[in-house]
This record gives structure tokens, C-alpha cells and sequence, in this order.
């Protein structure tokens, strides 16, 4: 039964004139489309059949005071009674079909579907259906059978394949394609040209990622108020787009926000799709810059300057947006908005006088401290909120490591005395005061000048008469200190302080002063499980009570302290263990007598360095070669890298530095344009150099060393590398020689360059 049914559906078939069907179907399709507008009320559709008196074949209405739809069947011929259905939403949709059940010869004829508005006819389609008695059985059943289902699998098949061409064709034609426009540029085109031939009643629409309508082009026009609010007077097509089948969208005035896909698509006045388009627009937006700087600075630059033309009407707003949410610095309506800063940047921000004619939005920090570290985002917006520039600049404010100035006592008489650097090239006004401070181990008054004298009575008293400064220190802007005599109680870390009339500090300095008996500098590398500082002997070991171990640099830290065990001198050294590369630093061993006076002081520069050793072969002929290093260590305080070679002399081949000094003559000649870096290489903690046009004297050990301000040296790394020569490149490096020695004479030489078989001097040469 149920193949018998499929036999009669697929033996339905459609005219331009009408509907045909056997009898003994399930039901049959009257089609019927028309144009509605759901807006209005007071709509319905009659299906009418002539040769009927009164009566209909179907009504479906919708009143004007419920636009809900419904059947009326009062008026219905009995002869269609539960035999007729239309779609639920017939009237909203225009699809008014009218599906007839059990179609019997008797209900041949011609049909009329009427679409009425307040009761006016609007459409009629009419609609033949013939109804025939199906085909007597065939002779051959099995035959047929076998046949049909032949068919069938042929069919199935073919439509298979057909099916996977079309969507292997369709995904290609989907297949996105990417624009990709900088921040700042004006417009973007989004390409779409096609060459089949359109009616002229198309509807061409442009859509974004959000389903939003960015261009409609309809009824042979432009319709700006179908577009979405966004996207008004902000986009521009072709002006007859269909006679030049060119449906390319241009999007004006760019924001970073337009990034996304957008689709065309064209469709059919039935609604039906013609054609669709997909392109990606990318708006490039500045990748993140990085600014290093000090504590110690007086003030920073974070850079933002654009190509863009800016109405005056524009917000420029700088935020922290990592670590932490803060308003930084507000430009609005031409003026600079201090109200709307957060409280901890007011007074230390400061902009361009005119950014936007100078196109300069960079913004100088000034008053820095370590946790103004963070990442900081330029956001430029128009008068309606929308998002026209945006530029991250990633800030990272280090700690400031102070000069270390060393003194050995020296036995012989006469003055002994020790500068404390600081020269500044600040102007600063005359009513300064300059105070020098012992910060660390204890809180002293070193020196004050106030008022255009200096202040011996605000000194304490152990510097009294011990220091001294520049007399016209402000001219010279020169605030180094002079300290006489000094003293192993004077070791410490010293600050010299500038202060404005009203307390405000202007600038500052750290230097560490240490006065010792003995100094000696030592190492290990990085993975040793410890290392023992040793206190070296002395004739005075009787007279030790205890001693004291300190890190006086980079930053003071007190370690210990040990009671002298009589006889055992080696109680008095420090072992570290669980070696970290921040162990690096300068330590000394102060010892005392019973009575607590100072004895004696030693000074031990320690390093820790990460040492590691890897080899790297190439062949000869590679454009280039990496010379490996990546760290996980804290760069934090690092000033220098430098890549060096030893042999057959010392050379520098690369160096980066941090304040960004070009060291003239410091990389050796043969490898200028050769070497390249990371071009942030603290930040990544990749150290890896790229050797450049290689040779075979290339061949050997390269060296990286990485310093911190005081000059020691962190991490090191030996690369030794190979370059392999290859047989064609030897033979061309001894063939200058080899013919030299089968030429002894001139007139073998001549008689070589005459022959112009070009392998014979090769033989030749095989030959020797």
C-alpha cells in the first residue's frame, strides 16, 4: 500500500494551466501566491470553482478588529466539507494554496483564488485541476519493479553527487573574503561584482555580523531608512548597480567596532535568494607599545599619534585598563577635563596643547611610581559615543637601582674622602631645599641646604664638619656631596632629596656608600645548591665578639648574624643556600667587639649567573641562522645585552641597551647589518640573536652576557656554532689555489686561460 502511494505522488505533476492528479491520491495543491501587507486589516481569500451556484469551496478572513485569521466555512458547498485546509498564517505570509483531500474525478474544473481588501477584489488566480483514473497495471510487474528500482538508485545517486557539487560550489562561493583597512583610514570597499543577469525588481541587502542592515537597495533606489541608525550616511553603493552588476558596498568613516563579517545577499520580488556574498572587514588596530622607565624619572611619554582627521567635537579619554579601572586623563570639547581624572592622576597628566590639528594624542605621566605599571588605552570617540581611534601602550615602571660607591681604608695618613654623585639637568628655582639622608641601616641627617646657606645645625652630629658641597650647586646643577674622613659606621645607603618652597619634592637620588677593609668579588652559576661566603682570616680574630652579614645592594636586606665560636673562624662565614639568580648582589661582614664597637668590615660582590651552553649547526649557503637564548628569569633590573665573540680576538657582534644609547663603534664592522634582536627582548625574556648572510669563518663560540646597572652579570649563555661546508662550496674555495699551483709560469697560466673547454681545468686539477 504504502509503495502504491509514493507511485501516486510521484505521478503528480504541475502545468503552467493547471494541476493534474489520478484519482485515489492523499490530497492535492492548489498554489496561489500574492503580495500582502500585514499591516492592514480587513483582508480574506476566497477559493470559488465554477459551475457552483452560491456556495464557496473556502474562506479564510481576518477583521479589523482582531488581526487574528480564521476559516469562515458557513458559506461552504457541501461537497468540500472537511475536505479543504489553507496555512495558518495564509493571509500574513500571501501563500493562500489550498490543499484538497481525496481528489475524485467529479472534482475536476477550474478554480479561482480571490484576494479581497475591505471587500475589494485585489487578485485573482485561477487554477486548473484534472482528476484521472490512474493507469491500468503493467503486464510486467517484476520487470517494472526491477527497473524503477534501478532507477530510483541511479537517481538517488546522481542527486547525491549533484548535491555534493552544489554545496562544494556554494561553499566556495561563500567562502569569506577578507579586507583588511589600519585604524584611521577614511573608507573600506567590500567587494561583490557578479555576472549573471538580474530582473530589475531585485532587492539587494547588506547585513552585519549582528544581523543588522548596514545598505538596502530596493524598487530600483537606495532606502536610507531601512538602514540601521549606525550605519546612515556612513555607506555608498554603485548608482545603477544592476546595469553594471557591480553590488560592491563602500563603508565611510571607519571605526574599530566595524571589524566583522558582513553578507549581501540579492533576492527575488518572490523573496526567493538570487545571490549572497560574504566579506570579512578587518579594522587594524595598533598592537600594544611598551615604555620602560624608573621611579627615578621625572616623568614618562605614552605615544599615540594618528593620520586620521578628527572633527573638534571628539572625546579623547586615556585609561588604566590593567591592573585596574582608572580615568586617567579626559580631553573633551576642546579643553582638557581635570574633574573627571581619578583622584591619583590629577596635577601629573598633561596633553598636547592642541591634539587633535597636530594629530599628537601622547600623554606625558609625570611623578612616577612603581605601581603606575599597568597597561594603558587611548579611546577616541565622536559626539555620539561611537569608537573612532583606539591605541594601547603597555607602561613598566621599575624600581631605580641606586649608584654603589666603594671606599677601601686605606693605612697610609692624609685626607681620605668619598663623593656621593647626583648632577641633575632639571631647572630648578632658587628657593630649593637639597637634603642628604642616611636611609638605611639607621635614619640620619647627613647634610641640609635651605634658604641659600648650609644648615650644620640640622646636621647630626657625627657629619658635622664632614661634608661639603658645591657652592653654586644650582647653576652647576650639581648637588653631589663631598664626605671626609669617613668611617666604617658611614656605610649605608645615602638620598639626596630637592624640595620646592612648599615641601613638594622635585627629584631624588640614591647612592650606596661602602667602606670596608677587603673587598673581593665572586661567583657561581645558577643551579648549585649553595655557596659559601667566606670571612677571610685576620690577626684581629681574637678580638671578634660577633658578625653581621648584610646585602647593602641592590636593595639593603639583613641576613644574619652569628657569635663567634672561639677558635672556629669559619663559623663566621655565611653559607647561601637554594641559590636564586636574586641572590646576585654586593655583601658585606661587619664584626664587632665585645663593647658592640666596630672592628673591621669586609665587601664581597657576589654574582649568581645563569649559565647554559647549546650548539647549533647549519649549512653553508642559509640566508640565516638563530642563535638561541629564551629566559624565564626577572629582567627587571637589567641595563645591557651584549653578544660577543673571543676569538681570534674579543669582539662585540650585537648589543641592546635600555636607555636606548647607541654606543658608536661598539659592534665590530664585519657584522654590521648582520645581527637582529628581538625588538622587546626584556619584556619576552627572548635573547635569541639572527645571524645574517653566513660564511664559514662563522664558525665558533658566541657568548651572551646579560648586565645590570652596576655591571654584573646576570645570565650568560655560550652558543657554539657550526657551519658545514658543503662539496660545491669547497671546491670553489680551493679552486683559486689549486690552479695557482698547477700555473706555476706564465706562460701555463696563459696557455689554461686560452682552452675554452670548461672542465678541463677541473681534470687538471683532479689530476694534481
Amino acid at each position: 500500500m504504502n509503495m502504491k502511494m509514493i507511485v501516486l505522488l510521484l505521478l503528480i505533476s504541475q502545468h503552467a494551466s493547471g494541476v493534474e492528479v489520478y484519482e485515489g491520491a492523499e490530497s492535492v495543491l492548489l498554489p496561489c501566491r500574492v503580495q500582502t501587507d500585514v499591516s492592514r486589516s480587513s483582508i480574506a481569500a476566497v477559493w470559488d470553482r465554477d459551475g457552483l451556484s452560491d456556495k464557496k469551496v473556502h474562506l479564510r478572513t481576518q477583521k479589523s478588529d482582531d488581526l487574528d485569521e480564521g476559516d469562515d466555512l458557513s458559506g461552504q458547498s457541501d461537497l468540500y466539507q472537511n475536505r479543504t485546509s489553507m496555512r495558518v498564517d495564509a493571509l500574513q505570509t500571501g501563500d493562500l494554496s489550498l490543499t484538497l483531500k481525496n481528489p475524485t474525478v467529479s472534482d475536476s474544473g477550474t478554480y479561482t483564488c480571490i484576494y479581497r481588501k475591505e471587500g475589494q477584489d485585489q487578485n485573482r488566480t485561477e487554477v486548473q485541476l484534472k482528476v484521472t483514473q490512474p493507469p491500468p497495471p503493467p503486464v510486467w510487474p517484476k520487470v517494472l519493479s526491477a527497473v524503477l528500482v534501478t532507477l530510483i538508485i541511479l537517481a538517488a545517486a546522481f542527486g547525491l553527487f549533484m548535491c555534493c557539487a552544489y554545496k562544494r560550489m556554494k561553499d566556495r562561493a561563500l567562502l569569506p573574503e577578507v579586507v583588511e583597512v589600519p585604524q584611521g583610514e577614511k573608507s573600506a570597499l567590500l567587494p561583490f561584482k557578479t555576472t549573471a543577469d538580474l530582473p530589475q525588481d531585485v532587492t539587494v541587502e547588506w547585513r552585519d555580523s549582528n544581523n543588522m542592515k548596514v545598505h538596502v537597495y530596493e524598487s530600483g533606489k537606495h532606502q536610507p531608512d531601512k538602514q540601521d541608525q549606525g550605519y546612515r550616511g556612513r555607506t555608498e553603493m554603485n548608482e545603477d548597480p544592476l546595469r553594471t552588476k557591480d553590488f560592491s558596498l563602500t563603508l565611510k568613516h571607519l571605526r574599530p567596532t566595524d571589524s566583522g563579517v558582513y553578507t549581501c545577499t540579492v533576492y527575488h520580488k518572490d523573496e526567493h535568494m538570487l545571490l549572497q556574498k560574504v566579506v570579512t572587514v578587518i579594522v587594524r588596530v595598533p598592537s600594544p607599545e611598551l615604555v620602560n622607565v624608573t621611579d627615578a624619572d621625572k616623568s614618562v611619554l605614552l605615544p599615540f599619534k594618528t593620520t586620521a582627521d578628527l572633527c573638534q567635537d571628539v572625546t579623547v579619554e586615556w585609561r588604566l585598563t590593567e591592573l585596574e579601572e582608572r580615568t586617567v586623563h579626559v580631553y573633551e570639547s576642546e579643553n582638557n577635563q581635570p574633574d573627571k581624572q581619578d583622584q591619583d592622576y590629577r596635577g601629573r597628566t598633561e596633553m598636547n596643547k592642541d591634539p587633535l590639528n597636530t594629530k599628537d594624542l601622547s600623554l606625558t605621566l609625570k611623578d612616577l611610581h612603581l605601581t603606575d605599571s599597568g597597561v594603558y588605552t587611548c579611546t577616541v570617540y565622536n559626539k555620539g559615543g561611537h569608537m573612532l581611534l583606539q591605541k594601547s601602550v603597555t607602561l613598566s615602571v621599575r624600581e631605580s637601582v641606586p649608584d654603589i660607591v666603594h671606599v677601601q681604608m686605606q693605612v697610609q695618613q692624609g685626607e681620605v674622602s668619598v663623593q656621593l654623585p647626583f648632577k641633575t639637568t632639571a631647572d630648578l628655582p632658587q628657593d630649593v631645599t637639597v637634603e642628604w639622608t642616611l636611609t638605611e641601616p639607621t635614619e640620619r641627617k647627613v647634610h641640609v641646604y635651605e634658604s641659600g646657606n648650609n644648615q650644620p645645625d640640622k646636621q647630626d652630629q657625627d657629619y658635622r664638619g664632614r661634608t661639603e658641597m658645591d657652592e653654586d650647586r644650582l647653576r652647576n646643577k650639581d648637588f653631589s656631596l663631598t664626605l671626609k674622613k669617613p668611617h666604617l659606621t658611614d656605610s649605608g645607603v645615602y638620598t639626596c632629596t630637592v624640595y620646592n618652597k612648599d615641601g613638594h619634592m622635585l627629584t631624588q637620588k640614591s647612592v650606596t656608600l661602602s667602606v670596608t677593609d677587603t673587598v673581593s668579588m665572586i661567583g657561581t652559576v645558577y643551579g648549585n645548591k649553595s655557596y659559601l661566603l667566606q670571612f677571610k682570616n685576620t690577626d684581629k680574630l681574637d678580638q671578634i665578639s660577633k658578625v653581621k652579614w648584610e646585602r647593602i645592594h641592590p636593595k639593603y636586606k639583613f641576613i644574619k648574624e652569628i657569635t663567634r665560636n672561639q677558635g672556629n673562624e669559619k663559623d663566621l662565614s655565611l653559607n647561601l643556600k637554594d641559590l636564586h639568580l636574586t641572590d646576585s648582589g654586593i655583601y658585606t661582614c661587619t664584626a664587632y667587639r665585645g663593647n658592640g664597637d666596630i672592628l673591621l668590615r669586609q665587601l664581597v660582590t657576589f654574582s649568581v649567573r645563569d649559565f647554559q651552553l647549546e650548539k647549533v649547526e647549519v649549512i653553508e649557503g642559509e640566508e640565516s641562522v638563530l642563535l638561541p637564548f629564551k629566559t624565564t628569569a626577572d629582567l627587571h633590573h637589567v641595563l645591557r645585552v651584549y653578544w660577543t665573540v673571543s676569538e681570534p680576538k674579543h669582539m662585540t657582534i650585537h648589543y641592546f641597551d635600555v636607555t636606548k644609547n647607541n654606543q658608536s663603534g661598539l659592534q665590530d664592522q664585519a657584522y654590521i647589518g648582520r645581527t637582529e634582536m628581538n625588538k622587546d627582548p626584556l619584556r619576552t625574556g627572548d635573547l635569541s640573536l639572527t645571524l645574517k648572510h653566513l660564511h664559514l669563518t662563522d664558525s665558533r663560540s658566541y657568548t651572551c652576557m646579560v648586565f645590570n646597572k652596576d655591571g654584573r652579570i646576570l645570565l650568560q649563555k655560550v652558543v657554539i656554532l657550526r657551519v658545514r661546508a658543503t662539496l660545491k662550496g669547497t671546491i670553489e674555495d680551493m679552486l683559486p689555489c689549486l690552479r695557482k699551483r698547477t700555473a706555476p709560469n706564465a706562460e701555463v697560466k696563459e696557455g689554461l686561460r686560452n682552452r675554452n673547454h670548461e672542465d678541463l681545468p677541473l681534470m687538471e686539477v683532479h689530476s694534481v
